[in-house]
């Protein structure tokens, strides 16, 4: 098809090669001079936005990168893997990391809360659990689902927690309570992912019935309903504003929804295969797409900068012009959906090779640390810095392991071991809790059964009483 690109069309503006293996979750910094990203060759990479600028490659995980994100702050990244595990990283050159275990099986995505201070993961092990980031420990699970568990997200106050999964359910969580408040069953699919917008007044969910669904928390109704692909929905992005949603899919393809509208409003082609992860900055300018190609694409955009009526005039010189938008898709009476149409602007970047590591990748990330030592990442940071070396970039490093710890080999290799121990402690506690968790609900169901049944003895007794009171005053 035909058209007329025009300045507010979002543009492929950069791509970054180095990962590889496919590129399975990417997260902007604050200050949105970083990209982070995580791939299945088991390593996270911080990429420097700035021209000619090293990038990082973090090595630490056993298995595939699922998840990742920047603190609130950017002082800190968190990466979630399938090896079971957590890692928190300082995001410089010593690439310090410490260690969270609590799942029994793969950790499918892990978020930080609007302030900072706690973690939420999702596991193949049916289980939400929350962290507290500075004591680095396990809080408490949320036990609700009946199969994996692919995403959980904080709502932005940090009162509700959102999961979806392999049970074909978004489940919604009260963290004060830890209960389960809501479960959103309306479904055709498992669900890959879940989101709150930046007021949390809406969740939108994708899944694997190629779909997107936007609800509405305060009325719990179904807003809009986008079937806009051809293949599974791996990954989306709220924009900053909350009027466009950028999706990622199984098909190749990069979509853009306008949710004021109510429609489709742009494709982007430029990967290889399926499209895994896709992420807006911060402030909206930038997002970033990733896939089963290794590659990592970052695109501008300002569409939300004008107005879509606006555009619709300027577009007018494209073949089979779209109709006028629909209004009252914004908050309709039923659910409405919202089918791809063929005339929805189609960019075709054209990407080069993406064989060659480029641009130079600093190896980082080599220490390894357990959220069971007791020590906080600060004092961790702090050690032995008279034996650390500046590198070119102003970054201390440290030469060796005995440096870098300021302990003997021996006492380093025992304490290490001390470590793997409670790493082993966590896991048989973890799997005591479920145990607990279960006992628990089946003694409340003995409870409510006996507590029915004498009831019913109850009211079976009182029925001759009541008769044979009434014969006797006769």
């Amino acid at each position: 098809m035909s058209s007329v690109l025009l300045q507010e069309d979002p543009a492929l503006e950069r791509h970054f090669r180095g990962h590889r293996d496919a590129v399975t979750c990417a997260n902007f910094s604050p200050n949105n001079k970083q990209l982070a990203t995580g791939s299945a060759d088991t390593n996270v990479m911080i990429w420097n936005l700035s021209p000619k600028a090293r990038a990082f490659r973090f090595v630490g995980h056993k298995d595939a990168v699922t998840g990742v994100e920047f603190s609130p702050s950017g002082e800190l990244l968190v990466s979630s893997s399938r090896d079971k595990t957590v890692r928190l990283w300082t995001p410089t050159i010593k690439g310090e990391s410490v260690l969270f275990r609590a799942h029994t099986a793969a950790v499918r995505s892990v978020s930080f809360s609007q302030d900072g201070q706690q973690l939420v993961t999702a596991s193949d092990d049916k289980s939400v659990k929350v962290w507290a980031v500075h004591r680095q420990r396990f809080l408490y699970s949320l036990n609700q689902h009946t199969n994996w568990v692919r995403c959980a997200r904080f709502s932005p106050d940090g009162r509700l927690i959102a999961s979806c999964g392999d049970d074909k359910t978004v489940q919604l969580w009260d963290t004060a309570t830890r209960q389960r408040i809501n479960i959103f069953t309306d479904y055709g699919g498992c669900q890959t992912a879940v989101e709150f917008n930046s007021s949390g007044t809406c969740i939108a969910s994708s899944g694997t019935d190629n779909t997107l669904k936007i609800w509405d928390l305060r009325t719990n109704k179904l807003l809009q309903h986008y079937q806009v692909h051809s293949a599974m929905i791996n990954a989306f992005s709220f924009h900053p504003s909350c009027n466009f949603i950028i999706t990622a899919s199984s098909d190749s393809t990069v979509k853009v929804l306008d949710l004021l509208e109510g429609r489709l409003i742009y494709t982007l082609h430029g990967h290889k295969g399926s499209v895994l992860t896709v992420s807006f900055s911060r402030v909206g300018s930038l997002f970033a797409s990733g896939g089963s190609d290794a590659q990592v694409l970052m695109w501008r955009t300002n569409f939300d900068a004008f107005s879509y009526k606006e555009m619709l005039k300027r577009h007018s010189q494209r073949v089979n012009p779209e109709p006028p938008p629909h209004l009252a898709d914004i908050y309709p009476r039923g659910p409405h959906l919202h089918s791809a149409q063929s005339s929805s602007i189609e960019i075709n970047p054209c990407v080069v090779d993406t064989q060659t590591a480029d641009p130079a990748i600093i190896e980082a990330g080599q220490s390894v640390n357990s959220n069971m030592g007791g020590a906080d990442l600060e004092s961790r940071a702090g050690g032995g810095q008279a034996a650390r070396e500046e590198d070119a970039l102003g970054y201390s490093v440290a030469s060796s392991p005995e440096q870098s710890s300021g302990l003997p080999l021996t006492i380093s290799s025992t304490l290490e071991h001390i470590v793997r121990q409670l790493d082993i402690l966590t896991q048989a506690v973890s799997l005591l809790e479920e145990r607990l968790t279960l006992t628990e609900d089946k003694l409340k169901e003995c409870l409510d059964a006996q507590a029915h049944m004498v009831l019913q003895v109850q009211q079976a007794g009182e029925g001759p009483m009541e008769s044979g009171s009434q014969d006797s005053s006769a």
